[in-house]
């Protein structure tokens, strides 16, 4: 459990916003850390759109920034995700603005927040952020902003913590439209491929495709044999299964197969930032849709049965949030307000069940959160038949 140290009898104001890529239920998170923040007596103010409200204040409502007073907080739906915004993909070092000469130029606007965030009496900043805002909250922390951030991943890939905030909804919702497609499978007497999220973590396909008993699950972190795959497939398929259903990570590495369709335009001969392996013998596909697509067409031209992929790509980011992340997220705004209150500055609330922890921001960025080659979770897989293509 959080620990209370520290005191928090004295006045604070303290301030929270949201990075870029929405995520069902971030209103929970809002509360919960207006409901800690106020028993505490402490001012809390929400900042529309990320950073933006504070970078071009004269252009947003109220100045960029809302009072989240208790009777707002009271009234505010927490399986909700509008009340702030999220950031448009703004990075206060590198900031786009149209000079004088009507030309785009990138501007290092960080000091400036900085100084906002003083002018404004603000003295701790709660932030809800994937993992590029981690590294651009790492930096604004080394510039003196007192920051603590909140992880928040629909693929569970930001390190030092077991569960980002949004995986859990991702995941159901998932496993849902999986079934669904293993139903039009079987009725069309086909093979489905779907892709879903997960460019250098496999966590989603693969707990997901747990849930289904997929026939083969595809995931970054185990290079593919489409041969293998497909000679999988044969032996699992028969006049009485007369289907199969292969969940394809987005950030699949397939292994050079001189049966595998040659696509130069949809495959990018190099791993993905942060990525681990050879390139030498490897295919890391990056465009959404493009896994399935290549997936799909090389296992039809390796066995006789028609695969069609689906993709499900951005609509796992929508929906109503599951009760875990319901509750999740109020632990995880909670737990950032008692970080603020012990003192710890530039951490990220880490849940590492059953307790909450606060990880140094250094330990936390330009690390991915990859599924380890002694997963329990692919024992467990492969002792259900799934396949991983090794």
């Amino acid at each position: 459990m959080v620990e209370n140290i520290g005191h928090g009898s004295f006045h604070r104001r303290i301030a929270i916003n949201v990075g870029a890529g929405y995520v069902p239920g971030l209103n929970a998170v809002v509360m919960g850390a207006a409901l800690a923040a106020n028993r505490l007596g402490w001012e809390v103010v929400g900042i529309r759109d990320g950073f933006k409200g504070l970078l071009t204040r004269d252009h947003s409502p109220d100045g960029g920034l809302v009072t989240l007073d208790p009777h707002l907080i009271d009234n505010l739906d927490p399986a909700g995700g509008g009340l702030l915004g999220q950031a448009a993909r703004i990075d206060p070092f590198h900031v786009r603005k149209v000079n004088e000469d009507e030309m785009v130029e990138e501007l290092d606007l960080s000091d400036d927040l900085v100084r906002t965030f003083q002018d404004e009496m603000i003295d701790a900043l709660i932030s809800v952020v994937g993992g590029q805002g981690l590294s651009i909250l790492y930096k604004l922390h080394r510039k003196g902003l007192y920051t603590v951030c909140i992880p928040r991943s629909i693929e569970n890939d930001i390190a030092s913590t077991s569960v980002s905030f949004g995986f859990n909804t991702a995941l159901s919702f998932t496993i849902e439209m999986l079934e669904k497609a293993r139903q039009g499978a079987q009725s069309a007497r086909k093979i489905a491929v779907v892709e879903v999220l997960g460019q250098q973590a496999g966590w989603l396909a693969l707990q997901a495709g747990i849930a289904v008993c997929a026939d083969a699950v595809l995931i970054p972190e185990i290079p593919c044999d489409l041969s293998a795959v497909a000679a999988r497939l044969k032996e699992k398929i028969s006049p009485r299964r007369p289907y199969g259903l292969v969940v394809v990570a987005e950030g699949v590495k397939l292994v050079d197969n001189k049966q595998e369709p040659k696509k130069p335009s949809s495959l990018k001969a190099s791993l993905s930032p942060l990525a681990a392996g050879d390139d030498s013998s490897e295919h890391v596909i990056q465009r959404s849709g493009r896994a399935a697509e290549t997936v799909a067409t090389g296992l039809q031209l390796l066995i006789a049965e028609e695969a069609y992929p689906l993709v499900l790509g951005p609509w796992t980011r929508g929906g109503v949030p599951t009760a875990v992340d319901r509750q999740l997220g109020l632990a995880y705004g909670a737990g950032a307000v008692q970080a603020i209150k012990a003192g710890k500055n530039g951490v990220m609330v880490s849940f590492v069940p059953p307790d909450i922890k606060f990880i140094p921001l250094a330990e936390a960025i330009n690390k991915v959160r990859t599924v380890p080659a002694e997963s329990e979770f692919l024992k467990i897989a492969e002792s259900l038949g799934i396949y991983f293509g090794r």
